[in-house]
């Protein structure tokens, strides 16, 4: 049937389930068309994900005529029919939404899509949203297109032949655009720290919003990264652009961005239509965590609404009130999981509603759902640092996440969580950031051609500096304590990883390799009670002895106590201990009288 449907009764009819294309893609002029001849029909399910653009139909006049089933909350208009009770919110992973329409669990009726016109053998393009567009009308019973000469003609599995749609609509209309988001300093420092996760030569799976987009901005000195992503924007298109993504080094789909639908600027539009480099897929394709882990060094990032101190993630609601969905979040979790160097990424501000709510939870709130569960998320990111969640005992994990939560928030967050035990009694000093070692908070140091992190101490790292401890000979631990202590307990661990950083300084050289994290060094100062004078120590693994560590967190330690007003610092090192004498008097120390046998006293005058 070819042109205007002829009368939408012989096509739709009262009860039955019909299925609208999503996203950029939505048949906008074929809808309104049916609104406008739609008072003969009630009862009609309508199922969609997020359909961008005036929802007209979920409107109260439509009540009667139309009910939504949304399997994925997009746009204030589903939003407030949910809430009030006029559409119903079905959660479902994004790559299980097909099984839902082929194994007849959601048996479309009609399916009305958007395509391009038919090139030369027959075929229509889905354009921007192959996405369950491609199973809603391998299911539905009636297929019908409005036919778009503005829609991008994509590549992948992006094809329909006409012999597969029952009614062609014509009607040409500009794709809704959506314009990429204003960055505040919050969003970009997030970003800004998701982007240090992110290794070159990696896949990436990016979602939507400010902090994909900041995350995306802070790639621009990336090599070789590929994509393997729901959606592209068009950050992406500007990274492909600059050669940041080339694909090359990718496992699965070499040379070539997988996704499966876009949403962005008629720029965007415009680089998808006829590009060969880029592949648009079904959902049950890109979203598979099988196929997903395929690709080596995978890197999911995604958002959420909140996050416990456990490590559960909330993304879909607020309270009871339903937000969006679940998408694709898990699937790519997981599937960043199961990839060879894989890294599942939530990142979020640390705060809402102007900074009066923290974001990092002692308990997901009253109504909110679990999207992402503990096990499946290995890094949480706020404006105040990275979470590593991999491998972490509930106590770990809550130390973590609240070190990255907003400090007004840290003391009532660790309070809250000492409740239940899940840190103990004598936990008492929560994190504290270090202003010295520049917006970050941590300096990346390449050693013998080797990577580290160098960062403060942090009451994460209490079993950490346990193991630290136990790895000294002997002779390690007669030189730094000048006795052979043989126990380091977990109360005595976590009292010296719990320090006022504002006031005495613990640094530490981490060799960081994904969620693995070992302590190299550590290095110290203690702060007289007046403020001017501190005492350094610091010690060394044996295995990373003689590579500079000492000499790099003396070099530190010396450049913040100046930043601080400290005049001066004293050593005491025993007097046959001669590679840390070396490293102070080449740090410009002056030997003291010692009152002590055996023990040299060290000064340096730093203002």
């Amino acid at each position: 049937m070819h042109g205007k449907p002829a009368k939408w009764p012989e096509l739709i009819k009262s009860g039955q389930r019909i299925f609208i294309g999503s996203h950029a893609a939505v048949p906008h002029a074929l809808i309104a068309d049916l609104l406008a001849n739609s008072n003969y029909l009630h009862d009609v399910e309508i199922v969609q994900v997020a359909a961008f653009g005036n929802n007209r139909w979920a409107e109260p006049e439509y009540l009667r005529n139309f009910k939504i089933n949304s399997l994925f909350i997009g746009g204030e208009q589903v939003r407030k029919a949910v809430a009030e009770g006029r559409a119903d919110y079905t959660p479902t992973f994004m790559s299980d939404i097909p099984s839902l329409f082929t194994d007849e669990i959601l048996p479309l009726d009609a399916a009305l899509i958007m395509v391009s016109p038919a090139d030369e053998h027959g075929y229509h393009s889905l354009g921007v949203s192959v996405d369950i567009v491609s199973a809603a009308l391998r299911s539905a019973k009636i297929v019908i297109a409005q036919v778009n000469p503005q829609m991008p003609v994509t590549f992948g599995q992006a094809f329909i032949h006409r012999g597969q749609i029952d009614a062609l609509f014509y009607a040409s209309e500009p794709l809704l655009e959506i314009q990429p988001p204003a960055l505040d300093p919050i969003t970009e420092r997030v970003g800004q720290y998701v982007s240090l996760l992110i290794n070159d030569g990696a896949t990436i799976q990016i979602g939507f919003g400010k902090v994909c987009e900041a995350t995306l901005r802070y790639l621009n000195n990336h090599k070789d990264l590929g994509v393997h992503s729901e959606l592209i924007t068009d950050g992406i298109m500007d990274l492909m652009l600059s050669g940041v993504i080339n694909n090359r080094k990718k496992t699965f789909h070499q040379h070539k961005v997988v996704t499966s639908f876009c949403i962005g600027t008629q720029r965007l539009y415009d680089y998808v239509n006829h590009n060969p480099h880029i592949g648009f897929y079904p959902s049950e394709y890109v979203n598979s965590p099988a196929n997903i882990s395929r690709n080596e060094n995978m890197i999911s990032i995604n958002s959420a609404i909140e996050v416990d101190l456990t490590g559960q993630v909330v993304s879909d609601s607020i309270g009871y009130q339903f937000y969006s969905g679940i998408g694709g979040q898990v699937d790519f979790s997981r599937g960043a999981s199961m990839s060879q160097g894989g890294k599942p990424i939530i990142a979020l501000p640390s705060t809402a509603a102007n900074g009066t709510i923290s974001r990092i939870v002692p308990h997901i709130t009253e109504g909110g759902g679990v999207v992402t569960s503990r096990a499946h998320v290995y890094y949480v990111v706020t404006e105040f640092g990275v979470a590593s969640l991999r491998g972490k005992s509930i106590r770990e994990r809550a130390l973590e996440l609240i070190r990255v939560a907003h400090p007004k928030f840290r003391p009532q967050l660790l309070e809250e969580v000492r409740k239940h035990y899940y840190v103990p009694h004598y936990q008492v000093q929560t994190p504290v950031e270090i202003p010295e070692l520049g917006e970050v908070g941590f300096k990346k140091i390449e050693i013998n051609g080797e990577a580290y992190d160098l960062r403060p101490l942090n009451p994460s790292d209490e079993r950490r500096l346990q193991e630290f401890f136990y790895s000294h000979t002997k002779e390690t631990l007669q030189m730094r304590y000048n006795t052979i202590p043989t126990q380091m307990n977990r109360e005595k661990s976590c009292n010296l990883v719990s320090v006022d950083q504002s006031k005495d300084l613990a640094l530490c050289i981490v060799r960081q390799r994904g969620s693995m994290s070992q302590i190299q060094a550590v290095g110290r100062y203690y702060l007289s009670h007046d403020g001017k004078n501190c005492e350094a120590a610091f010690v060394t693994r044996e295995n990373s002895q003689g590579k500079g560590m000492a000499k790099l967190l003396l070099t530190e330690m010396i450049r913040i106590a100046k930043l601080r007003g400290v005049r001066t610092m004293l050593a005491f090192v025993r007097a046959e201990n001669q590679k840390m004498l070396a490293v102070f008097e080449k740090a410009g120390f002056v030997r003291l009288p010692a009152d002590e046998p055996g023990e040299v006293t060290l000064e340096l005058v730093i203002v």
